[in-house]
């Protein structure tokens, strides 16, 4: 057992924690991450899954990763290479037909369904882009956070939150009236009844439709799904707005890249060290003592934990105020997903568009309608999991042949619905009918499966900390979104705790791998340590 001192205690290793300690020690401070794996990168790692085989163990694919922070960091110096798909979406159909979307491409095929969705095509991009602009100007600032103090100290806190809520308050209301109520749309309504006004074709708004329940354990049709389908939009790769690529190597080159950049910079990251107390000193967060009774003490502690994780484990409940704790205990935290890594003889060949081409390197999406969505989630709801599963598939060796032997080929299928709390006992029935439904559109891929990884809600709590499952820390509802995330009062990265902050999902703009709250969480941190 030993004890050091360091400026920052950063508890999680994932990929916020390693852009909060870059931040950090970029501006002089000595930072100590403590890491309970034996590897960087959280949900955002390469790992071998079967022998020859590797690929990206929970997160998969690449846009939402913020350019400020990829060239603060210096991600690409370090080694950091995203390529893009050379079409964005196949949506194969059951009655033989598909779509293909991507740039380019994507109006003539939706006429081929519906002549009056392609018209309207180009005029519901431009104004969800109006909408995402606004948002996307936030997403590297902490919103406007609720201030519980009264009288005069009180006053002077909430004066910078009113400047604040007042700027966002100016850019909204640059925006038309259209663009006013598109945005009141995107937060209020359902993906289902946005979409439904906008098209009359199934394919079009299953590939829209699709995006607003990746990690969201709910129908296209539940009330604030389209703001998941919104959020998922904020992205861009190579400077191009709206675009999904592969990190070359896997997402774990991403963290590897911000690992090599925190070494620079003098950031010590120790693996194996999990956490198991937030020291605290007089109701102030002081250090934090490991599973192994190493003391780390620093000036401030950042959590990239999921928050009910930290709040639950970690912190000693006496100095929590009681009704945070309530909040936290009632924080809603929970998604759908099961996630699979597939090993491959060889690639699949796809019923409605048969043999190699440029498809097989798109996000391929399984679930024809918007129905079929709705059907899956409340089919999980009575069920446990749902008969007739949501499905994409990427195939990233067709863009990186890094991860499997020649010839052969590894797929993700990020897979949808199943019941957060999935017993262990259904993992491989569930599995099974995952590749029985992709077979169903590729008729042999099941034959081409030499080895697999597949990971239920349970499994990816154990092993990356996602309570529920959730990919996002915390399901992205109006209650737990911009200034109540995670909790209303606390938006600013500052917990309860004087001397701990969040910084990761769990904190604003939310999930995804951005490195947006480990970045917003350093300014918080900066400000008040140089006060």
């Amino acid at each position: 057992m030993t004890t050091s001192t360091t400026d920052v205690v950063i508890l999680g290793g994932g990929h916020n924690g390693l852009v909060c300690a870059f931040y950090l020690a970029r501006a002089g401070l000595k930072v100590t991450v403590l890491e309970r794996r034996g590897v960087v990168g959280g949900a955002a790692v390469t790992e071998t899954f079967h022998p020859g085989f590797r690929n990206s163990t929970a997160s998969y694919t690449v846009s939402l990763l913020n350019p400020r922070v990829i060239a603060d960091m210096e991600l690409a110096r370090h080694g950091l290479r995203v390529v893009e798909r050379k079409v964005s979406n196949f949506l194969p159909l059951d009655d033989g037909q598909y779509l293909l979307a991507g740039e380019g491409r994507t109006q003539g095929e939706v006429a081929r369904f519906s002549a009056r969705d392609a018209e309207r095509l180009p005029e519901y991009e431009r104004r969800l882009e109006v909408v995402a602009a606004v948002l996307r100007d936030w997403i590297l600032k902490a919103p406007p956070n609720m201030t519980p103090d009264t009288g005069v100290a009180g006053w002077m806190a909430a004066l910078p939150e009113l400047a604040s809520a007042a700027g966002l308050g100016r850019q909204a209301a640059g925006l038309d009236v259209q663009g006013r109520r598109d945005l009141l749309d995107l937060f209020a309504k359902s993906a289902g009844d946005w979409l439904d006004g906008w098209f009359e074709s199934d394919p079009i708004k299953a590939l829209f439709g699709f995006d607003s329940i990746v990690g969201n354990y709910a129908s296209p049709y539940t009330p604030g799904s389209a703001y998941v389908l919104l959020h998922h939009v904020f992205g861009e790769v190579n400077g191009r707005k709206g675009v999904w690529g592969h990190a070359l190597g896997g997402m774990g080159a991403i963290t590897q890249a911000m690992a090599a950049a925190c070494a620079e910079q003098g950031v010590e990251v120790r693996l194996e060290a999990p956490v198991a107390e937030v020291l605290t000193d007089k109701g102030r967060a002081v250090g934090a003592v490991t599973e192994a009774g190493d003391v780390v003490r620093g000036r401030a502690v950042v959590s990239n934990l999921h928050p009910r994780l930290l709040f639950d484990r970690l912190v000693d409940p006496a100095v929590v105020p009681a009704d945070f704790s309530e909040r936290m205990r009632s924080y809603a935290s929970g998604s759908g997903t099961f996630r699979m890594n597939v090993a491959l003889d060889r690639l699949p060949s796809f019923a409605s568009l048969p043999g190699e081409g440029d498809h097989l390197t798109a996000g391929i999406i399984m679930a024809p309608s918007l129905a079929y969505m709705d059907r899956a989630h409340a089919e999980a709801r009575l069920h446990g999991w749902s008969q007739n599963p949501i499905i994409e598939m990427l195939i990233p060796s067709t863009l990186d042949d890094s991860l499997a032997p020649p010839g052969q080929h590894v797929a993700s299928l990020f897979c949808q619905h199943v019941s957060p709390d999935l017993a262990d006992e259904h993992r491989e029935t569930v599995a099974d009918l995952m590749i029985e439904t992709v077979d169903r559109h590729a008729p042999g891929f099941k034959a081409s499966v030499v080895g697999r990884l597949a990971l239920g809600p349970r499994d990816l709590e154990r092993r990356f900390g996602l309570v529920g499952g959730d990919i996002f820390h915390g399901r992205l509802t109006l209650d737990q979104l911009f200034s109540a995330r995670p909790v209303l009062g606390h938006a600013d990265h500052r917990m309860p705790v004087p001397g701990l902050y969040l910084c990761g999902s769990g904190a604003h703009p939310g999930g995804g791998v951005t490195g947006a709250p480990g970045h917003n969480a350093a300014k918080a941190v900066l400000k008040d340590l140089r006060r």
